[in-house]
């Protein structure tokens, strides 16, 4: 793996792949993070999860804002988006209002706009959609709000536009379900619910480039989403497969390596426990017996693991640097 300007490069197979770092640094504290993951085990592997997964001094994880850039097939495949700059996010403090370069970054990297062929959300939170759109020329911008009912309401049009004018999106149908107006949003679990998906998902659908799948949705010969719910409805892995290589790139199935050590360990912004405990297993398990990469959403360092059996059923891994 090749490093330029926080974007590293790395092919597998016939496909290559970019890693664009939007930002990387401490996050939440370690028990907040992952509530039954106990002090010890952070304690004991002190040597190798720090300084890319955690901060002993402060207890805090360290986590990654990231987009892959997948050239498969002889298309631009963006996995993730990231936060979105502007955005009204009263409810995550981290994300409210923030101001990013990430279309700078992808431009440095090669990749313009309008050259992106698919745009594929493993799930529906934030930091994983936020720029599927950008502020429309002239329109309201930054906390406009969308009004109600449908895809958006009046003056939504004028606030949001997709930020890959050419691109297809590829979206978890149970999570549209879940998070859009005929659910009211996620139940009203949070007006951040509600904000997310009308300045990121409903200017897309609006215009026409959202597609929603459920199960498994085959993109090209070397990649495939399949679902893995549980971290919310519609949660899904994308498989990379070509030539001898092979790669499993995981959303928010992980976020810290503690859960490769112990798969039962869940996120806080877990929806369904039990449901993200069996699909985190079921993916570990196929990774180590396939001998998946393992490609997390906010992974620091590398931003990649290696995974493989050890003992009685149990799974190790191997991070790298």
């Amino acid at each position: 793996m090749t490093t330029h300007e926080n974007v590293q490069r790395m092919v597998l197979g016939d496909v290559e792949v970019l890693r664009i770092v939007e930002w990387q640094g401490a996050f939440r504290p370690a028990r907040e993070l992952l509530p039954t993951a106990p002090a010890e085990v952070w304690r004991e592997n002190e040597e190798w999860l720090a300084p890319d997964h955690w901060e002993p001094a402060t207890d805090r994880t360290v986590m990654a804002l990231q987009t892959w850039v997948l050239r498969s097939a002889g298309r631009t495949v963006l996995v993730d988006t990231g936060i979105g700059d502007g955005r009204e996010r009263p409810g995550a403090p981290e994300y409210h209002h923030w101001q990013g370069d990430f279309l700078g970054r992808l431009e440095r990297a090669g990749v313009r706009p309008e050259d992106v062929d698919v745009v594929v959300n493993t799930h529906l939170h934030a930091d994983h959609v936020g720029w599927n759109t950008r502020a429309a020329e002239g329109g309201a911008g930054a906390g406009a709000g969308t009004g109600a009912g449908g895809r958006g309401g009046a003056g939504a049009e004028d606030a949001w536009v997709p930020a890959f004018p050419r691109a297809q999106y590829l979206l978890p149908a149970a999570d549209d379900a879940y998070y859009g107006p005929d659910n009211a949003y996620g139940g009203g679990r949070s007006e951040d619910d509600r904000l997310l998906y009308e300045d990121s998902v409903a200017p897309v659908h609006r215009a026409g480039q959202m597609v929603l799948w459920d199960g498994v949705h085959r993109i090209d010969e070397h990649l495939t989403l399949e679902s893995a719910p549980g971290h919310t409805p519609g949660s899904a892995v994308l498989r990379l497969a070509s030539g001898g290589d092979r790669a499993v790139f995981v959303g928010d199935l992980l976020h810290s390596p503690v859960q490769i050590l112990d798969p039962a360990h869940n996120s806080c912004f877990c929806l369904d426990p039990r449901q993200a405990e069996r699909s985190r297993r079921r993916i570990l398990e196929r990774a180590a017996d396939e001998r998946e990469l393992v490609v997390p959403a906010h992974f620091g360092g590398s931003g990649v693991a290696e995974v493989r059996r050890e003992g009685a059923g149990g799974l190790a891994l191997s991070v790298r640097r």
